[in-house]
């Protein structure tokens, strides 16, 4: 019996957590989350997102949680608050002291969000500046 590729599981595992925690309909949240993972997982390379222990490599946490859960962190965006925000900050790292200013300075950064595509990699690259 062939495994199952540890890539896979992971993707999985992720999309049951995501379906658990969300608000959406199942059809919607199932239909946005494979569309946006599949797309921004498309162009890397599984080998580069994990260790040999199968465990999601410390440089890939912020992209993977943003893929996952891109819908709600836009939400918390724009109200400046919530609980996908203050996970963004603990993975950027940004003190405890600052995450007022990150959720503000996210708040401000959430109308870039509505113009043209956008994805994951356009919502790291838009918060980023802000873990300085």
């Amino acid at each position: 019996m062939p495994r199952t590729p540890i890539i896979v599981r992971y993707l999985t595992v992720a999309g049951v957590l995501f379906l658990a925690f969300s608000g959406c309909t199942v059809t919607e949240t199932v239909k946005d989350a494979l569309v946006s993972t599949k797309d921004f997982l498309s162009s890397t390379t599984p080998g580069a997102w994990f260790t040999a222990d199968g465990l999601l490599k410390a440089d890939q946490k912020v992209i993977a949680f943003v893929a996952i859960n891109f819908e709600n962190l836009k939400q918390d965006m724009a109200r400046g608050q919530g609980e996908y925000l203050t996970s963004l900050s603990e993975l950027f790292g940004v003190p405890q002291d600052r995450r007022a200013a990150f959720f503000s300075y996210a708040q401000s950064r959430y109308p870039l969000t509505k113009t043209g595509r956008g994805g994951p990699e356009e919502l790291i690259a838009l918060l980023a500046p802000a873990q300085s």
